[in-house]
């Protein structure tokens, strides 16, 4: 087995998967940006050889929302097409199949509030955070932050070309659109 190399690369040179069925929210892509300036980038970016992403789609999206301009990769050598596809997937469902110790979790909760931790940080909202907690239990109660949600609403427009592409891009960025160029 091949040993794995942390590289950084840079933001706008990765190309994200244009059939991820995993999607992100501004909310969770704001967690994920306030996760990262808490603990620094952790978990790197999984690439293909051409610089496509594998896994790590939400971070890349937090990266950009942070202004970064690079971010640690770890490139997968060899991979079937179908193997990156499956991966795509598996990456994202295996971490849900997992539950909780909501007794550990309870516990774990109340240090790090009696640390002062900011537990925005977690990613648990105010209902979920009330649910495991009864009113038999003791939380010290930290102050939640509301996070900011803005929709974004997108669409993708299929050009027949780079010529095509530019021109489109070019009117409707006069025109006052926030607009990116993605090639596949």
């Amino acid at each position: 087995m091949p040993t794995l190399q942390i590289s950084y690369k840079l933001t706008e040179d990765l190309i994200p998967y244009v059939n991820n069925s995993r999607t992100h929210s501004e909310q969770q892509i704001t967690q994920v940006a306030s996760s990262i300036k808490e603990f620094g980038f952790t978990n790197p970016i999984l690439i293909d050889e051409v610089d496509g992403i594998i896994a790590g789609h939400g971070r890349l999206m937090a990266a950009k929302k942070l202004g970064m301009n690079e971010v640690p990769t770890i490139t997968l050598v060899g991979l079937s097409e179908a193997q990156k596809k499956a991966y795509v997937i598996v990456d994202n469902k295996l971490a849900l199949n997992s539950g909780w110790d909501s007794e550990f979790l309870q516990s774990e909760i109340n240090m790090l509030a009696e640390f002062n931790f900011d537990i925005n940080v977690l990613g648990f909202d105010k209902t979920e955070l009330a649910s495991l907690f009864d009113e038999n239990d003791v939380l010290i109660e930290p102050e939640l932050k509301e996070q900011t949600y803005n929709e974004v609403f997108n669409i993708i427009i299929e050009c027949s070309d780079e010529s095509e592409q530019e021109k489109i891009f070019n009117r409707l960025d006069q025109e006052g659109y926030k607009c990116r160029v993605q090639s596949l």
